[in-house]
């Protein structure tokens, strides 16, 4: 019990100190001078409008993108077949995924494997789901042209 006490009273006086410095900061800035106010030392200059720039200069410069290449078009079920490819704008042995569209969503597969220094890849497949099966390769954010691959 005399624990649970003694947190409460650390969270109660937490909140209290963030609301009390939340309220002067909200005041300090309310009686900031602003653009438009006249000053009697002179006149008001505004700062030009803020552009908006990216959270990294690295990451609107590099963007990652994927290839992918089926060793073939058509397999027999749970035939095994390789997906190769190159990466680019990912760091070496990033791992890359294969995905299914399965009922119009995009479905995260068990067959996964990290790129090489060099960001190429070589994954091994087998699929059990006959007919047309839509593919791709993803990792993180990027993600490779849709392939295919008919299971007969």
């Amino acid at each position: 019990m005399i624990v649970s006490k003694r947190n409460r009273l650390r969270l109660a006086a937490v909140a209290t100190l963030s609301t009390l410095a939340l309220g002067l900061a909200g005041t300090a800035l309310a009686a900031g001078p602003t653009a438009t106010d006249p000053s009697p030392a002179g006149p008001s200059v505004t700062a030009p409008p803020a552009t908006p720039q990216p959270a990294t200069p690295q990451a609107a410069a590099t963007q990652a993108t994927i290839t992918a290449k089926p060793s073939v078009t058509t397999v027999q079920a749970w035939e095994l077949f390789r997906v190769t490819g190159t990466t680019t704008g990912l760091k070496a042995g990033s791992t890359v995924t294969l995905q299914q569209k399965q009922n119009g969503a995009w479905v995260t597969l068990p067959a996964s494997v990290p790129t090489t220094s060099s960001g190429a890849y070589s994954l091994g497949v087998k699929l059990g789901i006959t007919g047309l099966n839509e593919l791709r390769i993803v990792s993180g954010d990027a993600a490779s042209p849709v392939f295919t691959v008919t299971v007969r």
